[in-house]
Formats: C-alpha cells, structure tokens, sequence
C-alpha cells in the first residue's frame, strides 16, 4: 500500500481522509458521509483501518477496537462479582475439593471446578486482566500516533474544502487590516499561540488535553501491572498466622528466615465502674474489650538449617502488638488482628454407669490424640473416630467442619475385663450418644485445658507504589481531558475574502464565547454553527 501525496506536497500515509497538512479531502467517500468534516482524529489513517491482512493485523484490530475493551472489562467485573458469592479458599479451613461440594451441593462444586474458589490467581481471571492491559495499550497506539502526527504536521493554510465543512464558518468582504489585527490582540489576550503564514493565521490553545484519554490509559496499564505484580512471589503478603502462648511460629512468605513467639496474650475489659462513657454498652453487651495485644519476640534464623533440623534463632526484637500497633521488619508488617481460647486437651474418667465406680483417666490431647489408652487391669480406652469441630450433616452423619478443635466429639470403645469385646459410646460436649441396648460402661467428662492464642495477619505490600502511580497519572489525565479543551481558529484569505473557521474537541458553547471576544469591535462576520443549520433544515424537511 503506497502513501498519497497531496497537490501542498505534503506525503500522507495510505488511509488518510483528510490531509494531515492542507486538510484537502483525500477519500471523498469516506468524507461525503456527513456535511461537515470528521475531525475526532483529523483524518487520520489509523492501522487498524487500514490493514487487514495478515494475523497480525487481525490480532491488532481486534484489540484496537473499543468495544471489545469494554466487553472484557465486563466480564472481568462479573467474574469478581461472582467470585464474592462464596468464601475464597484463603478463609477456608478444609480442603476447597472437599468443602465446596460440602457446604453448596453441585453448585459449589461447580464453582470449584471453574476456579472460583481462588478467583484472583487462577490463570484465566490474569488473562483476562492481560487482554484489558493489551486492549488499553494497542488502542492507544492505534490512535495517538497518527493523532500526533497529523497535529504536527498541520500547516497554517488550509484547503477551501476543509474550512467551509467545519462546523463554525464565516466569510466577510471589506475586511482591513486594522480588523486583523485587532482580532490577533484579542487571541493573545485568550492565550492562544498564533502562527502566520502568506498573511493567514492560525490560533490553538490546549492542544496537550487531546493526550488526556491516553494518560488516562497510561495509568490503567500501570494500575494493572501493579494488581499483577501481587501475584509475583514476595511481592504481595497476606497471611494469617496462629501463634499460642509460649509457641514460636515460622513467619509465612518470609523465605524460612524469620519466626515470631508468643510470650504472652494480655485482654483488658472495660471496668463500669472507672470507664462510665461506656457504661451503657457494658449493660447491654456485658462485656467490652479495651485492649488485646501479643508481646512478641521477632527472631532471624542464624545461618542456614538442614531440612528437618531445629533452626538456631537470634533475637531481633521485642515488641507489643497491638490494634493498629503493628510489628514492623524489612517491609512486613504484622498486626494483632483476632484471639481465640482454644481447647488443647480433654479429659475423661472411665466409670461404671451403676456404680459411677472410676477405673482410671484419660487426657486427650486434642491436636494428637493417642489411638489407645491403656488405664491397666484389663481397662482401655480406644479412639474409633475424632471429630475436631462436630457437626451432623443433612443425613443426620457426623462430620467436621475444620480441623481445629472448636466443638470436639469423639467415638469409644471401651474395653474391659467384663467386656472384652468393648462397647462403643460417641461423645461430645455435653452430649453422650450410645448405640441400641444400655452399656455397662460409659466416658464421663471431667475437665478441658484452653490456651489463649493470638491471630496475627502478616502484611506486605511491594506493589503498592505502582498502583498508587498509576492512579496518579489516571487523575492526571482526566483532569488534563476534563477541565481543558483543544481549539482553533484558522482566519484565512480567500478569494478577496476573510474566511474564519474554527474547532473544539468539545464545548462549543465556549468556543462561541470566545468568538464573541475575539471579533469584538470589528466587521467580520460572526460564524455560523453548520450543525444547528443542518438539524433546523431536517426538522423543515
């Protein structure tokens, strides 16, 4: 395809409607379409227009189109929308195959199946935010190039066509040149730059808001690079970590190298007494937290350790966590976000039911309970099933929520010298379920253990300043599209005439203000809106 040299000389490239420096019509079909002229991108030859052969060209009109882009955005939308329907597998306790299925029937199974569950990682939740980056950037390309290009290339006198089909026109006869100066100082004192060229004149200002769209995509396309960053190990941190009293737990997504421990999990209540601004609520809740914090102690691992071997820790750190006071290291910072008490061990007395007769104990350490306890003489006590956080299911089966001991249930079978056979009791707090006929022997509950735990959330956020840059140069577009506009005003001589034309990329109502300044005080003729014309004559017809 050959580029199209206009009669002023100047080269255009193969596609262009209007050209980029006399403005002469160069594709009478595509610019009869409309009385006036399209001036949305000067004419310009834009590739996606123009090119249409090769994949390449069709992969690049395909993303250059903006309806596309904003069917991705859609369904980009409805994708987080529908990933918001159910929990994300990061607030699970139990395997997402399992717990989906479990808790949602078919539909959550189905939603599992289609990555729902891990919406914000799956691959195809990236591509589709990849195609948005793509879309944003071969629009822009498509259009601002040749954009730039035909603003660059303008000359100052422009062909007849191209000024009597703008939307705002006038010719004036018995113009002097004293109109035409006084119509420059008027320009100058509007602040427009004004080129002269054969005695025409050509006046632009805010021209540098045409780019504002393209900022605006500049900031997108870092916006999004900076979402997509967050999935870049190390990059972005959001972990919840559990720590007990007097446990040292390896800090999540610190490469191995940092641990925290827990001496200590300190609740303060307010006292009704001495706090009386919270009287009211200490009536109606019962209770109301001052305070909860973790004194902590942040250790490095010396060295490096073998797999499997006890890692030699150095103290870095003491530190109080507490709300919104958080522990700061090396860009990660972690917050006291949430307690629990939780249960740690059971313990259960082997009696005979008739008698109550004790023949011995049992503790039940509840994160690793023993298959067997033997209490000697013939007496043990057999763990058939654990059930950490019981519940009964539709079918009326026991089954586990999570694996955390919140509400523990347990299946026995007690075997005695009686009954050697062993007789088998499921129990759980407060609830002793046995099978048909009556036992001898049954499990009675004696005591619980609690250990106070603090729920950390371990924060890093390396991505931040690129997101923030990004909406950065977002408002700096939009303020740059929004509050300035690109006008011209083109004051030509032609055939023993003045003609004046002029454009705006929006807000014509302004323009024409300004016209009103500009021609102030002399005879030229106050242009016409052709616009206004052509919508009076359809109404007429």
């Amino acid at each position: 395809m050959k580029d199209v040299k206009c009669e002023c000389g100047h080269v255009n490239p193969h596609g262009t409607v209007l050209c980029e420096a006399c403005g002469k019509v160069l594709d009478e079909q595509e610019a009869n379409k409309s009385k006036l002229l399209d001036m949305r991108y000067e004419g310009s030859a834009r590739r996606s227009q123009t090119y249409n052969k090769t994949v390449i060209d069709k992969i690049w009109n395909f993303f250059s189109s903006v309806k596309v882009g904003v069917w991705l955005i859609v369904i980009t939308l409805i994708a987080s929308i529908i990933g918001t329907i159910f929990p994300q597998e990061m607030y699970i306790n139990l395997p997402p195959e399992v717990y989906y299925e479990q808790e949602h029937g078919w539909v959550g199974k189905l939603y599992y199946q289609l990555g729902f569950h891990d919406l914000y990682s799956s691959w195809w939740y990236l591509l589709l935010i990849a195609m948005i980056g793509i879309s944003l950037v071969i629009c822009s390309l498509d259009r601002v190039v040749p954009l730039y290009k035909a603003l660059k290339a303008q000359s100052v006198t422009r062909n007849e066509v191209f000024l009597k089909r703008q939307r705002l026109f006038s010719a004036s006869s018995n113009i002097s040149e004293h109109d035409i100066e006084k119509i420059k100082d008027h320009l100058k004192l509007k602040r427009y730059h004004i080129r002269e060229e054969n005695g025409d004149l050509l006046a632009e200002k805010g021209r540098f808001s045409r780019w504002g769209p393209y900022v605006n995509h500049v900031g997108l396309i870092i916006f999004l690079i900076g979402g997509m960053l967050r999935f870049i190990p190390g990059m972005y941190v959001y972990e919840n970590l559990w720590v007990k009293e007097g446990e040292t737990a390896l800090i999540p997504e610190t490469d191995g190298k940092y641990y925290l421990k827990n001496n200590e999990f300190i609740l303060e209540h307010y006292d009704k007494e001495k706090d009386r601004t919270f009287e009211q609520a200490i009536d109606r809740a019962g209770k109301v937290v001052k305070n909860y914090q973790s004194n902590v102690v942040l250790y490095k691992e010396k060295g490096e350790s073998l797999p499997g071997e006890k890692p030699e820790l150095q103290k870095i750190k003491e530190y109080k966590v507490k709300v919104n006071l958080p522990l700061k290291f090396e860009g990660y910072s972690i917050y006291q976000s949430s307690y629990r008490s939780e249960l740690i061990t059971m313990t259960f007395s082997l009696v005979k039911k008739d008698s109550s007769q004790s023949f011995g104990d049992i503790s039940i350490d509840l994160k690793n309970p023993k298959k067997e306890y033997n209490l000697g003489n013939g007496y043990s006590v057999k763990i058939i099933n654990y059930f950490p956080d019981f519940e009964f299911d539709e079918n009326g089966e026991p089954i586990t929520k999570s694996r955390v001991p919140n509400n523990p249930a347990f299946v026995f079978r007690m075997i005695s010298p009686e009954k050697p056979e062993g007789e088998t009791s499921f129990v759980a707090i407060q609830q002793t379920i046995e099978p048909p006929g009556e036992n001898t022997y049954k499990m009675a509950f004696k005591g619980i253990d609690t250990q106070e735990v603090s729920g950390f959330t371990v924060s890093k956020d390396s991505t931040l300043w690129v997101i923030i840059l990004g909406g950065i140069i977002f408002m700096i577009g939009v303020i740059q599209g929004s509050y300035w506009n690109h006008r011209r005003i083109w004051v030509q001589r032609k055939n023993g005439q003045i003609w004046l034309a002029a454009h705006t990329n929006k807000n014509w109502y302004g323009l024409k203000r300004e016209l009103e300044f500009v021609l102030a005080d002399t005879k030229l003729t106050f242009p016409i809106d052709q616009l206004q014309g052509e919508h009076e004559e359809k109404e007429e017809a």
